[in-house]
Parts: structure tokens; C-alpha cells; sequence
């Protein structure tokens, strides 16, 4: 840098990169600066120069110097920005701290501390844990650690392992070899590394029952609400151990069995179109990457499928790391998995793709699909992705202007003339005058059902059937998961 450089940085005035201090004896203060700044994206702190960016002067000398480098010292772990002074006036000139950025985190006097345009602050705690958790990833992340002493080959499960290794053959994401036996196949995929099996090999392929007592974090929680919080009636409730491969199967189960799809024949057309409340490759790409991605060394943590009468909910344990953000999931970016071996072997499987493009595929699906976009958010430690209803529909399910989720059940449980308690027993409800009340009176008012003893409500052996209102109005909804009625 020379003198005319100097001058150019000078006029741009303080920033989160440019620092201005009078002289040393601000050198406290100018070192917390140099420590965010190594916390961030580097820059410049310059002694000689007032908060206004008139250059006064500072007086240069060894002593002065000495003192400064002993204030850079403090800085833990130990750095070394580029120092140049500038002569301005007899022993008078400008000391310039050049700082290096993006490591760390680092810590000044045992702080860490961060800038914010122009002003320098400590760093929140959770945000230093999490950049030490970051920077130590590559070598003590929980994916890459032995496995338990004990713990071999035989607790995983084989077939998985053969079956996967070949759908990677198929589909050109592995090469055929000789060896096809099982440590070879996990030797390719690198859950092997020096002659020790990894935890990885666990969370993709574990099987054995004592595996549950050591790794309970492999489980996933599944849930049909019948409202539009979690403190709604439970509609259906699952929850399952397993390796990360049943465990997607278990969730595609469970969204078959519950996300409705639309059917309509076209006119002139012997083809029956079909259209799902949330597009199931959008839905199975989050559960997924919610599977691959999460924070495993959490040992009561679990993926969960939250399905409302508004919405579709899938949750992971964990944060966002590497500056990623709901934002930015949103455009097209770099891929960095928190668990990088494991996702590797999804890949390779065919499951997810590289390079970032899960999250703008899924963008794409739900556009097709007629949904609203999917919208990302970090909160409590977990990462959630909330899947909407298509705006045409959501007026469809559990508002005044259709049926409820529950009055299309009845609807299809109806059509063959049913009592209240096997209407009950068929929705999972347990209060009958909350469901008389709730569900099946407003259906008498609406004229979808009727009794077949009318002239008795209140008979034991009253039954509800659906009329031919009721039909059309199966007919017209999202009749449930195969659209048949």
C-alpha cells in the first residue's frame, strides 16, 4: 500500500472493515477491532487517525510499537496482522494493521468479538460454540469418530448394504467392481477409515436391537394432527428406530397414507389426472436432507414429519452452519453437509443430488404442483422446512368453505351407513360429544349426511349415512390418499 492508497482508504470512512484510532493509547479498543475483524472479513485498524478520519499522527517509536505488539499478543489463537507505518511528520505517521479474515473464531484477552458495521461487540456465546464446533468438524464430527468398542460389522444390516451398493452401479454412481462382499463395498464408501469402522456406517446401515440403547438418536416421529398446532387431537402417531434408509421408507409410508390427492378426469380424455396436497418429491427431498443433514451427537434428537389440517412440517435436530441461511436456500448455492460422508453415500444411492440443488428442486416441485414456495426456519436447535397447501385448495380442507379433515373421513366412512362409535373408531376420536357436536352435527346442518332413524336422534341403533349432497361434495374435495371416491 502506498501513501495515495492510504489516503482513498481513509476517505471511505469507518466500517465493519476500517477502524480509526487516535494513537496507542486506544490500542486495547483497536486490538477488540483487529479480533472481529480476524472474526470476519479482515481489514484495516489505523493508529494516527481520528474518528472524524483527520490524520493526526501518532508518535512512532519502538517503545510505541512494542506496546502494540504486546496488546496483539493477547490474541488467542495467536495471529499476525501485517503492520506498516506511514511517516507523516518528523516521528510522527500512521500505523496500519493489514488483517487477515474468515478463520477463527478467535479470542482477544479470552473474548471473542465480532463487528457491526463500524462498532465492535462480543460475540454471542452460541455463535462462538457454534464457529468452534465449525472449525473442528473436519476432523472430530461425530459422523467420522469409531464406532463403540464392540460394535462390528455384524450389527449392520447386509442387504441394505448390497442393495444399495448396486442401485449406485445402476445408476453410474459407482464404479462395478471385483470385491462385492460387505467391508469391501464399505471401504468404497468410506465408512471405513483406518481399519476402524465409523459411525457413519451406523447411522446409514445400523441394525442390531443393542444398537437402540447406545444410538436412540436414530429414530423418527411421525404425526397427523387434527387442527393447526401440535396441541391439536392426534390423527395418527408413529414413531420408529432404524437405520437412515428404513427410516425414509417410513416416512414415504406415512405420507401416503395421509396426504390427499386430488383426481379429475379431463373431458374427451380416457386419463385420470392426479394431483397430491404437497408434491411427494418435494416432501421426500426434505425428509431426506433432514435425515442426512442433522446433528447426530444429539442423543434424544430425532427428525419429525408434523402433518396439519394447513400444513406439512419437517424438523431436524441441528443448526445452519458454514453462513448457509433460509435465505440463501432459496438461490442457488454451494453445498456443504454437516455430515458429509453420510451424505455422500444418499448421493451415491441416488437419493439426493450435490452442488445445492436439493433445496431448488424442491423450489420447482412445488411451483409445478401449484403450492406456495417452502419456507426454511432455525428455531430451538432444529431446522424446520413448512410445506403449504396449493392456495386453491386450502379453503378445501378445514374451513367453512368445505369440508373438515374429519368431515371428509366421515364422508367416506358414510357411504356404508355407520354408527357414531364406529365413526369414532375409525377418525381415532375419544370425546363423543365433541365429535357429535363438532363434526357430525354441522354435517346434519349442511344436509352431507343423514340418520337412518330420524324420527329418533338418539336411538342406540341410529346410523349416519351420506346423501347424495354429500357425494358431490366427496367428489369436488380432496377425498383422501387415493381419490377414488
Amino acid at each position: 500500500m502506498d501513501f495515495d492508497e492510504l489516503r482513498e482508504l481513509i476517505q471511505k470512512g469507518e466500517s465493519d472493515r476500517i477502524e480509526f484510532k487516535k494513537s496507542t493509547g486506544q490500542r486495547t479498543a483497536g486490538t477488540k477491532a483487529v479480533c472481529a475483524m480476524l472474526n470476519g472479513l479482515g481489514g484495516f485498524v489505523l493508529f494516527g487517525v481520528n474518528d472524524k478520519g483527520e490524520i493526526v499522527g501518532q508518535v512512532i517509536s519502538t517503545k510505541s510499537l512494542e506496546v502494540l505488539s504486546n496488546e496483539l499478543r493477547k490474541i488467542e489463537p495467536p495471529a499476525f496482522p501485517q503492520l506498516e507505518t506511514f511517516p507523516i511528520q518528523k516521528d510522527k505517521g500512521i500505523i496500519v494493521l493489514a488483517v487477515p479474515g474468515g478463520g477463527g473464531p478467535f479470542c482477544f484477552d479470552g473474548r471473542p468479538y465480532v463487528r457491526n458495521g463500524p462498532t465492535t461487540y462480543l460475540m454471542p456465546r452460541e455463535e462462538y460454540e457454534k464457529r468452534l464446533m465449525e472449525k473442528l468438524y473436519a476432523s472430530r464430527r461425530w459422523e467420522n469418530q469409531p464406532v463403540p468398542e464392540g460394535v462390528t460389522i455384524n450389527d449392520l444390516d447386509h442387504e441394505e448394504i448390497q442393495n444399495t451398493f448396486e442401485n449406485a452401479i445402476q445408476i453410474g454412481r459407482l464404479e462395478r467392481t471385483v470385491h462385492r462382499d460387505v467391508e469391501s463395498i464399505l471401504r468404497g464408501l468410506e465408512l471405513i477409515h483406518d481399519g476402524k469402522l465409523l459411525n457413519a456406517a451406523l447411522a446409514l446401515f445400523g441394525k442390531s436391537d443393542r444398537l437402540k440403547v447406545l444410538f436412540p438418536q436414530f429414530e423418527i416421529r411421525m404425526a397427523r394432527f387434527r387442527g393447526e398446532n401440535r396441541l391439536a387431537d392426534f390423527g395418527d402417531n408413529r414413531q420408529y428406530w432404524g437405520h437412515a434408509f428404513s427410516l425414509l421408507r417410513r416416512a414415504e409410508s406415512f405420507l401416503r397414507d395421509h396426504v390427499p390427492i386430488a383426481g379429475h378426469v379431463v373431458p374427451g380424455e380416457m386419463v385420470r389426472y392426479e394431483q397430491p396436497l404437497y408434491p411427494f418429491r418435494a416432501t421426500r427431498e426434505a425428509i431426506a436432507n433432514a435425515i442426512c443433514h442433522r446433528d447426530f451427537s444429539i442423543p434424544g434428537g430425532a427428525v419429525s414429519v408434523a402433518m396439519y389440517d394447513n400444513a406439512l412440517e419437517v424438523a431436524n435436530p441441528g443448526i445452519f452452519h458454514f453462513g448457509i441461511s433460509p435465505e440463501k436456500l432459496t438461490q442457488p448455492h454451494e453445498s456443504k453437509p454437516w455430515n458429509p460422508i453420510i451424505a455422500n453415500v444418499f448421493y451415491r444411492s441416488g437419493i439426493i443430488e450435490r452442488w445445492g440443488s436439493g433445496t431448488l428442486n424442491m423450489l420447482s416441485w412445488c411451483k409445478e404442483n401449484g403450492n406456495p414456495s417452502p419456507v426454511w426456519r432455525e428455531q430451538a436447535n432444529s431446522i424446520y422446512v413448512i410445506f403449504h397447501p396449493p392456495s386453491s385448495k386450502r379453503d378445501q380442507v378445514g374451513t367453512k368453505s368445505g369440508p373438515s379433515r374429519d368431515q371428509v373421513d366421515v364422508l367416506r366412512g358414510c357411504l356404508e351407513e355407520r354408527g357414531i362409535s364406529e365413526l369414532m373408531t375409525l377418525l381415532g376420536r375419544a370425546n363423543r360429544t365433541k365429535f357429535r357436536d363438532q363434526v357430525i352435527r354441522p354435517m346434519l346442518d349442511t344436509g352431507w349426511v343423514e340418520m337412518t332413524i330420524p324420527e329418533k336422534p338418539r336411538s342406540s341403533k341410529q346410523k349416519y349415512r351420506t346423501t347424495e349432497k354429500g357425494r358431490h361434495i366427496l367428489q369436488q374435495t380432496w377425498n383422501g390418499k387415493d381419490g377414488n371416491e
